[in-house]
């Protein structure tokens, strides 16, 4: 048992009381034994609930979800905090420091009336802060841990601004169209998967080719094939459920009937 005093509301200040006390001596073993590397996938977890809650439109799950990132937070703090690196101060000066400075529009003399230009000032102080030399260099501190679509999205619309941009979308669909026929010739070519211009490369260059036409559109890749997977799950429910065997007994044929007759009731 720890010394601690139970309250009915705690204060931010209560709540990192609380995160050192569980990593204390007399604190939680299961806390104690814990790495950066042990909850890192916690992280993503906590924050995909946040974001399922968002879509709910559920303030309760928000509140909750929201809390539980700032734990993570909190937790990898405590353990630098630990080890004599940082603390939970540091961080929240650093980032209270990073938005007085990025704001200058704000918080100093820089015009900026719309949205876009103070976009345009984010980006060249963020460049200017982390010492991005270049467009390239600004594309190498693309998180390569983002999901693979936001990612190539961000990288995009990084050349994209350096002018580095196809002349419209019907020219990048263009482009996404070769790819294709590439793919098809990876495929007919029959060799391994991982080979030189293989499948693997092919698709790579496929899903690179359609993140880029959903930026150049204003869509985000990651939300298109979301709604994508949910249409498909739909519709694959109703076949499976208008089939009258199982549909590893279906024909081609029937199949196709099938999923063409799921496609006339779900024409979202």
């Amino acid at each position: 048992m720890v010394e601690f005093q139970h309250k009915d509301h705690y204060s931010y200040e209560d709540f990192l009381e609380i995160m050192g006390l569980l990593r204390s001596p007399g604190g939680c073993p299961w806390d104690r034994e814990q790495t950066h590397r042990s909850i890192r996938r916690n992280f993503l977890e906590e924050t995909y609930e946040v974001l399922d809650a968002i879509d709910h439109d559920d303030p309760h799950g928000m509140c909750e979800e929201l809390g539980d990132v700032l734990m993570q937070v909190a937790f990898h703090a405590q353990i630098e905090a630990e080890r004599g690196r940082f603390t939970m101060a540091d961080v929240v000066d650093g980032v209270a420091k990073k938005l007085v400075y990025r704001h200058p529009h704000v918080f100093g003399d820089v015009q900026a009336e719309t949205s876009q230009q103070v976009l345009v000032n984010w980006e060249a102080l963020k460049r200017r802060e982390k010492g991005q030399r270049s467009t390239a260099d600004a594309v190498e501190s693309v998180p390569h841990t983002l999901p693979a679509l936001w990612r190539a999205e961000k990288i995009q619309s990084k050349t994209a601004k350096a002018g580095f941009d196809w002349a419209d979308s019907v020219a990048a669909l263009e482009k996404l169209e070769e790819e294709v026929r590439e793919l098809r010739a990876a495929l007919e070519a029959g060799q391994a998967p991982d080979a030189p211009h293989g499948v693997a490369e092919e698709v790579g260059d496929v899903l690179f080719m359609a993140s880029k036409i959903a930026q150049m559109s204003g869509t985000d890749p990651e939300e298109a094939l979301h709604s994508a997977c949910d249409k498909f799950d739909r519709r694959f429910r109703a076949v499976e459920e208008a089939a009258d065997k199982p549909l590893s007994a279906c024909s081609e044929a029937e199949l196709l009937a099938l999923w063409e007759k799921a496609k006339r009731q779900d024409p979202s």
